[in-house]
């Protein structure tokens, strides 16, 4: 009897579920703080535990249909591969350049990848969505974002 592609998921989705919630475990706890820093991982890992065992248990056999659904062009892929590779030059480059010029480089890349034609679409959304979030971080709710090479 074949394994179900859905069991084998949920498998995969527990292990990593428990890691991530032994890592939310060990975040440090504020002693004045009325919601802590670890509620949201903590709910999260439980919901995705939950998640996974209903996979566990709802997964059906295979049809051929479904493997041919599975098939991803090689095109695809390339899409997958370069938006990855953009996310994780985002993340190398949050603390250097900072937020606000990292932001804005990712968002005119990610839709350039995409095959997004609106040139001034794709830099407005790129300039006021990073200034909006910015602005509002920094001087609205007080959470300082990385600032980088830039003097404010």
């Amino acid at each position: 009897m074949r394994t179900k592609p859905d069991r084998i998921i949920s498998i995969l989705l527990l292990v990593f579920a428990g890691i991530y919630l032994a890592l939310s475990f060990q975040l440090p706890a504020f002693p004045y703080a009325t919601i802590d820093s670890d509620v949201l991982p903590k709910g999260l890992g439980f919901l995705l535990i939950i998640l996974a065992v209903v996979l566990f248990f709802q997964a059906k056999d295979d049809t051929e249909e479904d493997r041919k659904r599975r098939y991803v062009k090689k095109e695809d892929v390339i899409i997958l591969l370069s938006v990855l590779g953009a996310l994780l030059v985002y993340i190398f480059l949050l603390e250097p350049i900072g937020f606000l010029l990292s932001t804005i480089l990712f968002l005119l890349v990610i839709p350039f990848v995409l095959g997004f034609k609106k040139k001034l679409t794709t830099v407005l959304v790129a300039f006021l969505f990073s200034s909006i979030m910015y602005y509002s971080f920094n001087y609205l709710l007080n959470i300082t974002l990385p600032q980088g090479i830039l003097p404010f």
